[in-house]
């Protein structure tokens, strides 16, 4: 599931958001009081703020056939944009994230989170990152691509296909047809693997399209020092590249029109 041809960037990328997310031992001060100095630290790059409160789902407690739901505290989640709202950071007492709508390259991707991670790890000072995650979310459309009519058998590697691979199973006869799976890989990583075909929400719409999703979700588990959390990122980088390109047909790698680097 790993491709040895080298890295390319495409020019007709399919990714609808890319999420980097590093979760810490909980810092109480986070959610105790406005992160004033840490969004002066980003707000040149990052103007616009807001915030809400989650409510985690109910934890199930108890031993068997004594068992209840005990509710969990709601946690504010902090959130600071770019102005056109392409980039976005999120910060919570157990998490930091820096997700992006508008991918070019994961150099430009890394540059921009270092600001918000260096002005982190100065505010709060946490422990060891516990986990280092990177999440590739590909929404493949032969529409935009050109490819119209094509099956998507012809675009998308045989195990990333399921049952569609049988030449009796027809697209529009599998209402749902995915394939999910969760594996260690190499450098000490795991992945969380979603693919199969969907219909999509665009600008809060339901695209009538069916797309194939792709969904890649890289992490690194562990207590991570924090002079690490940049190579382990750059290590999961390497191998969402690696996955993505050994899950496609060079007929679909053509189309979305790779150049090298």
């Amino acid at each position: 599931m790993f491709s040895t041809q080298p890295r390319c960037r495409y020019r007709r990328a399919q990714l609808a958001e890319v999420i980097c997310q590093l979760r810490f031992p909980e810092i109480l001060a986070i959610g105790a009081k406005l992160p004033v100095d840490f969004q002066e630290a980003i707000r040149g790059d990052f103007p616009q703020f807001s915030q809400r409160m989650e409510t985690p789902a109910p934890k199930i407690a108890g031993a068997p056939g004594n068992m209840t739901l005990q509710n969990q505290p709601a946690t504010v989640n902090y959130q600071f944009a770019t102005a056109d709202g392409v980039w976005r950071v999120n910060l919570t007492s157990k998490f930091i994230s820096l997700s992006c709508s508008v991918y070019s390259d994961w150099e430009a991707f890394a540059q921009k989170l270092d600001k918000p991670l260096a002005a982190f790890i100065q505010t709060y000072k946490p422990a060891y990152f516990e986990r280092v995650g990177l999440r590739y979310l590909n929404f493949i459309s032969r529409r935009e691509l050109e490819l119209e009519g094509v099956p998507f058998s012809e675009l998308i590697a045989p195990c990333y296909l399921g049952p569609l691979m049988e030449p009796d199973v027809t697209e529009t006869a599998a209402s749902r047809c995915s394939v999910d799976a969760e594996m260690s890989i190499r450098g000490g990583c795991r992945v969380k693997l979603h693919a199969g075909p969907g219909l999509v929400k665009k600008n809060g719409q339901e695209d009538k399209e069916v797309k194939f999703v792709f969904d890649q979700d890289l992490y690194m588990p562990g207590q991570l020092p924090l002079n690490l959390a940049v190579g382990a990122l750059q290590t999961l980088h390497a191998q969402a590249d690696a996955i993505f390109r050994d899950a496609i047909t060079d007929r679909l790698h053509e189309a979305l029109e790779p150049e090298n680097g």
